[in-house]
């Protein structure tokens, strides 16, 4: 299993204020094989925390090796929802937009 917590820390430092622009929307990652993390983005910030939000925009399932593979860039995020290695509940557009406010590392 994937250290998550690396895996989140890593998402904030490659956070990029000027891809998110004046977005407000938190994403709420849900972890099969792990915990609950969700990510706060607003107005060019970003906060990422352990747990569950109380007001998602959208929610992302998958288990720790898909959100790593994605998160380095070794998967395509949308080829991974399309194969059913991500399920997506809420606003999905948004979810397109993660690999440009937070580029692969």
């Amino acid at each position: 299993m994937a250290d998550l917590h690396a895996v989140f820390s890593s998402m904030q430092q490659r956070f990029s204020s000027s891809a998110a622009g004046d977005l407000s929307a938190v994403f709420q990652y849900q972890i099969s094989d792990g915990e609950a993390w969700n990510v706060t983005v607003d107005n060019g910030t970003c906060k990422v925390e352990q747990g569950e939000h109380s007001d998602p925009t959208v929610t992302l399932t998958m288990d720790s090796q898909t959100l790593e593979e994605v998160m380095s860039g070794e998967t395509d995020g949308m080829q991974a929802f399309m194969t059913g290695r991500i399920q997506a509940d809420g606003d999905i557009m948004l979810a397109t937009r993660l690999t440009s406010i937070f580029p692969p590392g």
